[in-house]
């Protein structure tokens, strides 16, 4: 089955790995299903019903987004507070949607890795910092499956380093499954 790959970057044009990524990911349409929210979003009012549907015709999904602000773009959280509504993913009488489906992030950091640390400059690791993803997916019952990540975008992103992520991307995707 394919995995749907939902991108959410806000700027996509300017963007070295995200850009990269989403263009690897064209090359196999049989394996991967492409959505951008900020393109089929661009005045961020989201279609609630056609984004259900969506979510509910694959197993395997990845939110594919840019770290900044040591949390997600805005239009992903407003994503997750109305798509994930009451009743359709969680509580009392709630059909649970998302149940067994996995669920994965791709992960652009700016920052080095070394940075997100206890010893580092934010004191937390990224593993610290999408905690609250994590909690998210499992309060849904999907099968939550951690996250890619590239770290120092801002400072490391080398037309080789680039390659080599979109070798190893590619290989997390498979892990989604």
């Amino acid at each position: 089955m394919k995995t749907l790959v939902i991108i959410i970057h806000p700027d996509p044009e300017n963007s070295v790995i995200n850009k990269r990524w989403v263009a690897e990911l064209k090359k196999y349409p049989e394996k991967y299903v492409i959505h951008d929210l900020y393109s089929v979003y661009p005045d961020e009012k989201i279609d609630v019903e056609k984004e259900q549907k969506l979510i509910e015709a694959y197993d395997n999904i990845v939110f594919q987004f840019p770290f900044y602000w040591f949390n997600c773009p805005p239009l992903f959280k407003k994503w997750l507070d109305l798509v994930l509504t009451h009743g359709w993913a969680y509580g009392k009488g709630s059909e649970y949607k998302l149940t067994g489906k996995k669920i994965g992030l791709g992960i652009t950091a700016g920052i080095n890795k070394e940075d997100y640390a206890p010893s580092g400059r934010y004191k937390y690791t990224l593993e610290q910092l999408t905690s609250p993803f994590e909690v998210t997916f499992d309060y849904v019952r999907a099968d939550y499956k951690s996250f890619f990540a590239f770290y120092g975008a801002e400072y490391q992103a080398t037309e080789e380093i680039v390659e080599k992520s979109v070798h190893d991307y590619i290989f997390f995707l498979m892990f989604v499954k």
